[in-house]
Parts: C-alpha cells; structure tokens; sequence
C-alpha cells in the first residue's frame, strides 16, 4: 500500500526503502503489542500451553502453565506490516514472505500437534517435520532460481571474487541452509528470550548487509556484488519489530513461548537472508549461538552414539548451564553477548577484500 501511495499519487519520501522499513517495524511492533496481550488470555483459557519434555531440568517444571504458539501472533504482524509496506514488483520480497507462511505452516501444524496431544513434546513425527522442511525449502530455492533468476556464484569472506559458480548446485546448498538454519534457531528456543534477542541481532546485521548489496555505490565501495534485493530489507524490519514487542512478554519470566510457529520460521528467513546476501558461510558468524546450539547437539549425540559418554550433562548447550545451576539469567545474557560481538565481527568483515 504505501509503495502504491508513493507511485500513484508521488509521494516521494514512501519511495525510499529506509523509510518503509521504519513505518513497517513500527506497524508491526504496534500489531504484536496488541494483539500478543489477547493471545495470551486466548491461550491460558484453552490450556494452549507448552508441554514439558520429562528430561527437562527440574526447573522447567515452573513453565508448564506458560502459553506457546506466540510465534503465529508476531508473524502474523510481520506479515501483515510487510504486505502494507513492500513493492510487490520485487520477486526478493515475494520469496522473503513465501518463506515465513511456508515454515510458519509447518511450525503451527507441530504446535498445534503438541497442545491437542499435551505429552511430552509429541509434535509432527520427527520425519514428517522434516521431509515439509525440505519440500518447502525446494520451494524457495527453486522460486529464487528458475523465478527470480538469481545469481548462482558462491561468494566467501574476504575475496572481491566469486569462489565458484554453482549452478544448479546452488539449489543443494540453498535448502541446506534454510532447513538448517531453521532447525538451529528451533532448539535454541529453550529459555526465555535466548533465541528472541540473537534473532534480532542476526537480522540486523543480515539487513545491513542486504541494504549494501541492494545500493549500487555502497556495494561498489565495498567490493560486494549488487543485486536488487533491499526490499527484503522491509520484511526483515517488520520481523524485528514485532520480535522487540514479542521479547516484552518474552524476557523471563516468560508469559508466552513462541514455539515452532516462530523458532522455524525465523531460522528459514535468517537463512533466505543469507542466501540473497550471499552470506551463507558468513551466516556462522552472524548465528553464532545457533551454530553452537546445534552443535552441542550433534557432539552430544555422536559421542553417545560412538562412545557410550556424554560431553555435556545435557543438551543443547544451555541445558548444560542449567545442570550447573547458572542462574537462567546468567545464561541467557552471556549468550546475547557472545551473539553481538560475532555480529560485530561479521560487520567488520564486510570491509575486509
């Protein structure tokens, strides 16, 4: 609507991307803070609340009457403060929000599976989950090269020169990184806000990058390639806001959960940004604390499997801390920490060919 406003009746300043992004995280911070308070109330009197898995820390125990499934509540803001906002013409655009509603489907479709069965986290079947994961990454990956015909080279940090040109390969990688990615914020999702604030910090930097490839002379300046992609830019401030307004409810002690509905979907879009960016492999410093969160896991499990020991007295990782009895404060805050430095890094490469 306001990219129409601007060329039908010439109102200039809704030309700008800038100042789209800034109505639309606003439009969708406002939508989140009043439509989350109501969701709420909704959710505690139909017991739509977030099951506890039995090998949960004891203190887990203290959230069993907590709602989940917030996250349909701040990406339905995104979604609505970005179809307000964006130009429709932009096939970057159109991809970005295809990839909330797709992964957004298969988070509620395993939230409301939780809720209706109420015991112990049974959700979609593990396999279920992820074949739609893989499908819906197909999807984007094949709407970004068959539709947008966007660039196949596979960029890497510090070189003015694309590594390889991938081809049809880059399909492979592309789903890749948006399951993983996906996957990875999901189980960081265990305490209150730990993945809420890191998503915010990660989508900052991603759209830093994307406004940079998107603008012709800065991405000349700083030897990046340019594609037309600064209208995701507007997705990912209305994204931000509606999660700023989502951590009010969010920061412990947590009133609701985002689940799924949520966690899947900003992983997938964290990923789409990624892939446009041409940041897949900077995407390791960028979600750092996703990458370690999956880690943790993948160690856990590959040590127990290979050698019949655990690393960690549970994971992911921040489970770990909480068997040490850190405050979940403690580690919560520390985990935002280490998330900005290795933004900042990220950033700070950026200048670096």
């Amino acid at each position: 609507m306001l990219y129409w406003l601007h060329e039908f009746f010439n109102i200039n300043i809704l030309g700008y991307i800038s100042i789209r992004a800034g109505i639309s995280f606003f439009l969708a911070l406002i939508f989140t803070l009043i439509l989350l308070p109501l969701f709420i109330r909704w959710a505690q009197r139909t017991s739509s609340v977030q099951p506890i898995n039995e090998w949960a820390p004891e203190r887990h125990k203290e959230k069993v009457s907590t709602p989940t499934m917030g996250g349909i509540v701040f990406i339905g803001a995104t979604i609505i403060a970005s179809l307000l906002s964006i130009n429709f013409s932009n096939f970057y655009a159109v991809g970005a929000l295809l990839t909330l509603i797709l992964f957004s489907f298969i988070g509620f479709q395993d939230d409301y599976a939780k809720i209706r069965k109420n015991e112990n986290l049974a959700g979609l079947k593990a396999r279920t989950k992820f074949a739609l994961q893989v499908v819906f990454a197909l999807l984007i990956a094949s709407f970004l090269c068959f539709v947008a015909d966007f660039n196949t080279d596979f960029y890497v940090p510090f070189l003015k020169h694309p590594l390889i040109n991938m081809g049809a390969f880059s399909l492979i990688l592309w789903i890749m990184v948006i399951v993983g990615t996906s996957n990875a914020v999901n189980l960081t999702d265990g305490l209150d806000g730990l993945a809420t604030v890191p998503s915010i910090i990660s989508l900052t930097t991603l759209s830093i990058i994307v406004y940079a490839i998107g603008h012709i002379k800065i991405s000349a300046y700083l030897l990046l390639p340019h594609f037309n992609i600064g209208e995701v830019i507007i997705i990912a401030s209305a994204l931000s806001g509606s999660l700023f307004a989502f951590l009010w409810h969010n920061c412990h002690p947590a009133e609701v959960f985002m689940g799924d509905s949520g966690s899947l979907s900003i992983g997938a879009f964290l990923g789409y940004m990624a892939i446009i960016s041409k940041s897949e492999v900077l995407l390791i410093l960028i979600g750092s604390i996703f990458v370690i969160e999956t880690l943790s896991v993948i160690l856990q499990v590959g040590s127990f499997k290979l050698r019949k020991k655990r690393i960690f007295l549970m994971a992911p990782i921040h489970h770990h801390f909480e068997m040490k009895n850190w405050a979940e404060n403690k580690i919560i805050v520390r985990f935002w920490i280490i998330a900005i430095l290795s933004n900042l890094l990220a950033l700070i490469s950026l200048k670096i060919r």
